[in-house]
Order: structure tokens, then sequence, then C-alpha cells
């Protein structure tokens, strides 16, 4: 990522994105909680990408360089921690689940970024008590770093739906099917076809955030049927793409 912005402070507040803007790949030495409270946020590092719809928060340590990604019109609260301040003890990036109580508690301090009074200091402190108990979602899309693989995956972010099986995209690209599998346990830390999974549950959060019939992401991920995408995505996220909508 070119032109790195360093930003000591992690920034706490709120910040409205468009639907396509974003921020710049940018560093800052404290931990940073990124919520959005509006539409969907992708958070992209070197070791690949991860995406938050409204129940989710993300996780972002001290130092980590990364570039946030609006998917529809978003409401981002920013929650900067010292880095004393690591309630999960998490040293890489991270999606949180977000229950009620934590979202109305990341809402109310971002909104008041200035306030230094007793009352906000104890509601930072409810804050980090709600996120001791937040538990890690497994959304997270890994970054290849052997070109071979990298070749395979690229195929499939440019189009989510390629049935081709992994013998089949590694005969596109010159490489044997038991090469790549080994390199998506060593690199991926995942088997191919949960990697893919992966992939297709980011690209449907984007378009549903855009604004995409159900039936129109099912067809555009790669999904057989609208019932068998709703049934993944319920599992993966613990509500229909619908009640997504509801939330963001």
């Amino acid at each position: 990522m070119p032109r790195i912005r360093h930003t000591p402070q992690a920034t706490t507040g709120l910040r409205p994105l468009p639907a396509g803007g974003g921020v710049d790949a940018h560093r800052h030495d404290e931990h940073q909680i990124v919520y959005a409270g509006r539409g969907v946020l992708a958070v992209t590092t070197d070791a690949g990408s991860w995406i938050a719809p409204a129940n989710r928060a993300l996780w972002i340590p001290a130092g980590t360089v990364h570039e946030h990604r609006a998917y529809g019109a978003t409401d981002l609260h920013m929650v900067g921690l010292a880095v004393a301040d690591n309630p999960l003890r998490l040293e890489q990036p991270a999606v949180l689940g977000v229950g009620p109580l934590l979202r109305e508690l990341i809402i109310e301090y971002t909104a008041r970024p200035g306030d230094a009074s007793a009352e906000r200091r104890r509601l930072r402190a409810v804050l980090l008590d709600q996120l001791r108990h937040c538990a890690e979602q497994p959304v997270h899309v890994p970054a290849a770093g052997d070109p071979r693989l990298a070749a395979v995956c690229a195929l499939l972010h440019d189009d989510p739906a390629d049935h081709r099986t992994l013998r089949q995209l590694g005969a596109a690209v010159g490489v044997g099917e038991r090469t790549l599998t080994r390199l998506c346990a060593a690199e991926l830390g995942m088997t191919f076809p949960q990697w893919r999974t992966q992939l297709r549950l980011h690209h449907a959060l984007r378009l549903l955030a855009e604004g995409a019939p159900i039936t129109a992401v099912a067809h555009r991920c790669g999904w057989a049927s609208s019932s068998a995408f709703i049934d993944v995505f319920r599992r993966a996220f613990g509500h229909t793409p619908g009640a997504r909508r509801a939330l963001g």
C-alpha cells in the first residue's frame, strides 16, 4: 500500500463515508475499534480483508497498516484505545460480534469525542467491559503470498461465481492441485472451499449494501439458489440477508 500515513493517536468519533468511499492506507500507535452503524465496512491489510455488517465491529491493533472501504452509505464509528487497553489480547485484526448494548455504547461514546467528563469516562469503562465478552467472528479472507496461489485467488476475486474446481483453476495458471492444496493450508489457514465461501460472503455483503436484490446476489456470488445462499449467510452472520438490510 503506497503513501502510508502515520497517525500516532487513533481517531475517536463518527465519520460518514459515501458509498465507495474510504480511508487510504495508514497506521496509528493505538488500537482501534471500527463499527459501521450504517452500511458495510471492509478493512484491508497485507494479510487479507475483513468485512463487518451492522452486528459486527472490526478490531485493528496498533501499528497495523490498513485501509477502509465503505459499501453503501456508511457511518463509521471509531474508538481509539491505548496499547494497554486490549481487552481480548488480540494481536491481529479481527471481526467481533456486537450485541445491542455494545452497539449503543459505541454510538454514544463516538458522538461526543471531545467530552472529557466523568460520565464519559464511565461510559468508556463499560464499553471496555463489554468488549471483554465479545466473540471473535471467523469473517476473514486471507491473502495469498505465494504467486501461484495468488494467481488462483485473483481469478475468484474477479469472478466469485466461477465454479471451476481447484484442479481446473490450477490448470488455468499452470499449477497442480496438490501444490495448491498444500499452499491453502500453509498460507490461508483453511481449505480452498472454505476460502472460496468466505470470499463469496464478503462479496455478498458488498452487493447487499449497494442494494442488489437477494436473488441477484446469490447468482453473482456463485450459489445455486437463493435458499442455498440464505442458509450459508444465516450460519455465518446469525441472520438472513433480508434482516441484514434492516440492521444496516
